[in-house]
């Protein structure tokens, strides 16, 4: 059994790649191999050069392959089908290009579910046609990545958008065929939405097709609950520590994936506020040595 360890742009503060606060693509893949990492991933569709040639030189220069990407686009706005179109088409070229396996999906953040993220008994459901819709698109562009261009795709949950709590994401994952929707399991986004990581991995290792590592801080995540802190504004406020400092059982989750004989990557995501003067080499490192403490290679 071989479980691999990468990072993505995220730990650097890249969300959007139009962001003027992020660093360069190129200080990113820099970065990330010298903090020990041999994969990265794409970051939002835009950020590192859609050029292959470009990109694949890069990752070469850095020893770095890449893992996969996120499509983090408002799924849940018909309005913006276009814009998750285009997304979603130039992501999975890119990963096409580069040999990636992972195509991940993210309901981008909701001004209807912002206020309660962390929140399930307060949250605002959608109806039974809007859900209808809404879990359409999601298995389309599922479809598309799997059969069109042979990527392995997961769902991914995600504070502050529609598919944020287990229940969502469970009832998404009953209504879409499995053979193109797996899971891309979060395990700071599930301790957020008030749920038990370690539980959720139990029932569902079989679909897991990939990770993501990600630690809450407790106390954070108490107080930005408790005030209905915007997502952003809790990133900024440290909700996601370094892993091993918060309330994920990492050890219990390294057992399960070991028992389940997982192969393949499971990828450190610490997002951060690039105004706040962030460590992302150093946290990046501080995280691969924690894994590597508790037995992953």
């Amino acid at each position: 059994m071989t479980i691999r360890i990468g990072n993505a742009p995220c730990s650097w503060g890249v969300e959007f790649a139009d962001d003027p606060r992020n660093p360069t693509w190129q200080t990113v893949l820099k970065q990330c191999a010298e903090a020990g990492y041999k994969g990265i991933e794409l970051g939002p569709v835009g950020f590192m050069p859609e050029d292959p040639s470009v990109l694949g030189e890069a990752l070469a220069e850095n020893d770095l392959e890449l893992i996969g990407g996120v499509v983090f686009r408002p799924f849940h706005d018909l309005a913006q089908w276009d814009n998750v179109m285009d997304g979603a088409v130039r992501t999975c070229k890119a990963l096409k290009a580069h040999g990636a396996e992972h195509l991940v999906l993210i309901d981008s953040i909701s001004e209807r579910r912002a206020p309660t993220a962390g929140r399930v008994g307060e949250a605002e459901q959608m109806d039974a046609s809007e859900w209808a819709g809404y879990r359409d698109r999601i298995a389309t562009i599922a479809r598309m990545g799997a059969e069109e261009f042979g990527l392995t795709v997961g769902m991914h949950a995600h504070a502050a958008g529609f598919i944020d709590f287990e229940p969502e994401l469970e009832r998404l994952l009953g209504e879409v065929d499995e053979n193109i929707l797996k899971i891309c399991f979060d395990t700071g986004h599930h301790s957020y939405a008030g749920f038990d990581p370690v539980a959720f991995m139990q029932r569902h290792i079989g679909r897991i097709s990939y990770m993501h590592f990600k630690d809450i801080a407790p106390a954070v995540k108490a107080d930005v609950i408790a005030n209905r802190t915007g997502f952003y504004d809790a990133c900024g406020q440290g909700i996601f520590c370094n892993l091993g400092d918060g309330d994920v059982d990492f050890p219990a989750v390294r057992q399960i994936l070991v028992d389940a004989g997982f192969e393949g990557w499971c990828t450190v995501e610490q997002d951060c506020d690039p105004m706040l003067d962030p460590d992302p080499v150093g946290d990046a490192r501080k995280n691969r040595e924690y894994l590597e403490s508790i037995g992953f290679s």
